[in-house]
């Protein structure tokens, strides 16, 4: 078995409620009320974020606008300001970075910071921990809550942070795992979902403490993957990679929940075509090219749709779109004419664009050579008008009558958009 860390090693900081206590922060009249944060103004969407005062009537993550609404009469239901909440994490993370080096950012909402030296005593880590908090409420906001698990690795560290919320403060010693997490839920631990669930109880394993119980290479198993033997070393307290962790870009990709105007197949094309070309941009500001476009939807229906398109590697928005164009019609020929609850694009086989290799045959011919070229300088001069005079300045084809900010960046659990993304 791997050696485990004898002492304290992490300290693990998750804001509580982030979005929800952002709006409340950035709102005084939402303060010490139920709030539900939305994708969107409408009635035909979930709540995204809810504050501590809506979870105290059972709305969480999830939960249908309508549904909401009958739980909590009372309850102030806002649009997602995601270029404010990246705004305020920037603010956290120096106001952070004050006390303590951040060593990842696992989200907008997580961070884990390595103790060093006498900070992994005990006594020591705590008091850090209180000076962090005090920190945010004092620095950055009043609203701003978090929780903060302090163990010998991360994993363990961000399970301590989950063990109590709001603005709790969790230690685990090395000497206490795993034998500390057999009070949690399978679920309770970060990286089982209902899907992994399903699979270790259809193994014979219904508690963390079954888990914590078989060999590592039955683990592997389970998953599939080496993922599972990484989960089972974490529980041990074995300081190894998160679940799920990435640290390389493989994709690049947005989707959108439809307000029900834009839900018949036309205009969610158009929405398509919109977050492509927002991928595009991101594509070439990396300088990256790709080689497969993955357009889905889920429809009202409940049903899922998805088509993969493969193309000589580019960077440049005309064949990413005539690709899109070349796939969507599968949509309706599938389905008909069904209404989409949500569209998605994603690029994927990304690579360095110096290490483009075009086809010999290809760059032989000055026509191509010429297209290519211009191509360049369009999607090239499409992206400098755009930074100058704001998005959508100049795009190719229909402009989808949807708010600009409904059509901005937006926050992934995994990705914090830079920027300049809001401008896009």
């Amino acid at each position: 078995m791997l050696p485990r860390s004898p002492h304290l090693k992490w300290l693990f900081l998750d804001l509580n409620a982030y979005f929800a206590s952002v709006e409340q922060q950035a709102r005084p009249e939402l303060r010490g009320r139920p709030v539900g944060v939305l994708p969107l103004q409408s009635e035909g969407t979930c709540i995204i974020a809810a504050s501590y005062e809506a979870k105290a009537f059972g709305i969480k993550t999830g939960t249908p606008v309508r549904e909401a609404r009958q739980l909590c009469p009372d309850i102030q239901l806002v649009p997602a300001r995601h270029e404010l909440y990246v705004k305020y994490h920037h603010l956290i993370v120096a106001e952070i970075d004050r006390h303590i080096p951040i060593a990842h950012v696992g989200s907008i909402d997580e961070v884990a910071c390595e103790l060093l030296g006498p900070q992994r005593e005990r006594p020591a880590a705590m008091a850090l921990a209180r000076q962090v908090k005090r920190g945010i409420l004092d620095r950055v906001g009043e609203c701003l809550r978090c929780s903060i698990g302090i163990a010998p690795n991360r994993f363990g560290a961000k399970v301590a942070s989950d063990m109590q919320k709001p603005d709790g403060l969790t230690v685990i010693e090395p000497g206490e795992m795993p034998d500390r997490l057999f009070t949690l839920e399978l679920r309770d631990l970060a990286g089982i979902g209902a899907n992994m669930e399903r699979r270790l109880n259809a193994a014979g394993i219904h508690s963390v403490r079954d888990l914590a119980g078989i060999a590592p290479k039955h683990a592997r198993q389970i998953w599939g993957s080496v993922a599972g033997e990484r989960f089972w070393y974490g529980l041990q307290g074995v300081d190894v990679p998160m679940p799920g962790e990435v640290t390389d870009r493989h994709s690049i990709g947005h989707s959108r929940i439809l307000p029900p105007a834009l839900r018949p197949p036309e205009e969610a094309r158009q929405v398509a075509r919109r977050l492509l070309a927002k991928a595009a941009v991101r594509l070439r500001r990396y300088g990256c090219t790709a080689r497969v476009l993955v357009i889905s939807a889920r429809l009202e229906s409940g049903a899922g749709w998805a088509i993969e398109a493969r193309f000589a590697p580019t960077q440049d928005s005309v064949p990413l779109l005539a690709a899109l164009e070349r796939g969507w019609p599968d949509l309706t020929a599938q389905h008909g004419r069904p209404r989409l609850k949500k569209v998605g694009i994603t690029l994927l086989g990304l690579a360095p664009l110096a290490e483009y290799m075009p086809d010999l045959f290809a760059t032989a011919d000055p026509a191509w050579q010429h297209r290519q070229a211009r191509l360049s300088r369009l999607s090239g001069a499409m992206d400098t008008l755009n930074r100058r005079f704001g998005s959508d300045t100049v795009m190719l084809g229909l402009l989808p009558a949807v708010d600009l900010d409904y059509a901005g960046a937006k926050v992934a659990f995994n990705r914090i958009p830079e920027t300049s993304e809001f401008t896009d």
